[in-house]
């Protein structure tokens, strides 16, 4: 199954989730955990292995071939996302709008669009016993990280059978990104904190969730700090609190210095337990 951790905000501790969770199914399980927060991958700061994959990642994108080109204008009328404009006898190209979707090059009748490749990133693949570590990185300067975010899932399903955990460390907030994040996922975890920021950013991310109907859980960590607000709103909307994570010095100190948390923190690793087992009496799994 495929297992998303998301958040409506940055900082929840999405990261600190997938790392401990990844590693600790991993200890009777095969696990991939592909980080897809590509324009901050930090997976790497808590995980390493040995070394198994490196690749480049490239978008298609349109490059205009003017000795052809009749200037009919039909590639402006079906890009949706104006990335192909004509102006007087040019046409127009601009690679950071452009979708990738092949319909300017393929419904033009002189082939004067033909595509070409941009490098916008790349791929590492780690593994250390049971669990696969799969992380990329966009480029900087590149504008549009789900085609990157859309290469790396293809990458996990190709490679990575049914006899595998898949869990996708989302990127936060609630836009394309987190779509192209979620959009396969069997269970989307949503990691909060019980402040007023939280709150609202929760309640972002219960909204998307639910607009692309995909079935969530709520981890709250950081847990006794703020209020109770968060509780009452999942109580009172029936979403299931699945694990909280306590506020905790020792907690904070082994992640500031890329450590795992479950090994040295028992209650951590209680939370963990309930998340597994949450998993398990959901979903039909063996784990």
């Amino acid at each position: 199954m495929k297992i998303a951790i998301a958040s409506g905000k940055g900082g929840t501790g999405k990261t600190t989730i997938a790392t401990n969770l990844a590693s600790y199914l991993a200890e009777t399980a095969n696990v991939v955990l592909a980080d897809l927060d590509v324009e901050e991958p930090n997976t790497g700061l808590f995980l390493t292995g040995e070394s198994i994959l490196g690749e480049i990642k490239y978008k298609d994108r349109p490059e205009w071939s003017e000795s052809n080109c009749l200037l009919c204008g039909n590639c402006q009328q079906v890009c949706n996302f104006n990335a192909v404009i004509q102006l007087a006898s040019q046409i127009i190209v601009f690679p950071e709008l452009c979708h990738s979707c092949f319909a300017c090059s393929e419904l033009c009748p002189t082939g004067s669009l033909p595509m070409v490749k941009d490098r916008i990133g790349e791929l590492k693949g780690y593994r250390k016993g049971n669990l696969t570590l799969i992380e990329s990185r966009l480029d900087i300067g590149q504008e549009q990280s789900v085609p990157l975010i859309a290469q790396t899932k293809k990458l996990v399903d190709e490679r990575y059978g049914d006899s595998y955990m898949k869990i996708f460390d989302s990127p936060p907030g609630t836009s394309c990104p987190v779509i192209e994040a979620t959009r396969d996922a069997d269970l989307v975890l949503l990691v909060t904190e019980p402040t007023p920021f939280g709150m609202n950013d929760l309640i972002l991310a219960v909204d998307t969730m639910k607009e692309i109907k995909k079935q969530f859980a709520v981890i709250v960590n950081r847990y006794g700090i703020g209020d109770e607000r968060v509780i009452r709103y999942c109580e009172n909307e029936n979403i299931d609190i699945i694990a909280r994570i306590p506020d905790s010095r020792d907690i904070a100190s082994l992640y500031s210095k890329g450590k795992l948390i479950y090994t040295e923190v028992e209650d951590f690793k209680e939370e963990l337990k309930k998340i597994h087992n949450y998993i398990k009496s959901h979903f039909n799994t063996k784990l």
